[in-house]
């Protein structure tokens, strides 16, 4: 193998890891669905967890990715009466995305992890948490929750992520 052949494998090993892609795939799953909207930023998120903080529902900002808006509402996230008032209006969703050929239709065979925080949001917020598994390449998505994803696993890998 050439030197520059290796060099072109290793920059799309690089590229299916990197958070650039996952953003992306963000983005494109978030832009096939009308009713959903990317997770808000700076004050708009910042009422949101306020809003759900009011509804005994404490959860990291980073534990979702989009939110579905339910029943054509319009919701005036700048405003945190109006969040509280369409709280059940919203299903928050993490996107796992994938960059891989192989992936199958029904995402068997999909190596992915569930932060901590993604686990007690679903146990939170129950029916208002899905995850939507997302294939970049094919634009398959499969909206499902993290009970589902645990009832499928094939196996599990525990780990203690730590900060120095």
């Amino acid at each position: 193998m050439k030197p520059r052949e290796m060099l072109e494998i290793r920059r799309a090993h690089i590229s299916r890891f990197s958070n650039i892609s996952g953003m992306d795939g963000e983005s494109s799953a978030v832009d096939s669905r009308a009713n959903w909207i990317n997770r808000p930023s700076g004050t708009e998120l910042k009422n949101i967890i306020t809003a759900l903080n009011r509804e005994r529902i404490h959860i990291k900002k980073s534990c979702f990715d989009a939110i579905e808006i339910l029943n054509c509402a319009t919701i005036n996230f700048l405003d945190v009466d109006d969040i509280c008032n369409n709280i059940l209006n919203m299903v928050f969703i993490e996107i796992k995305t994938s960059n891989q050929k192989r992936v199958k239709p029904d995402f068997s065979g999909f190596f992915f992890a569930l932060t901590e925080a993604e686990i007690v949001a679903a146990e939170l917020l129950g029916d208002r948490f899905r995850v939507a598994l997302f294939n970049n390449i094919t634009k398959v998505i499969l909206l499902t929750t993290v009970t589902n994803i645990i009832k499928r696993s094939k196996s599990m890998n525990w780990q203690l992520s730590v900060q120095l």
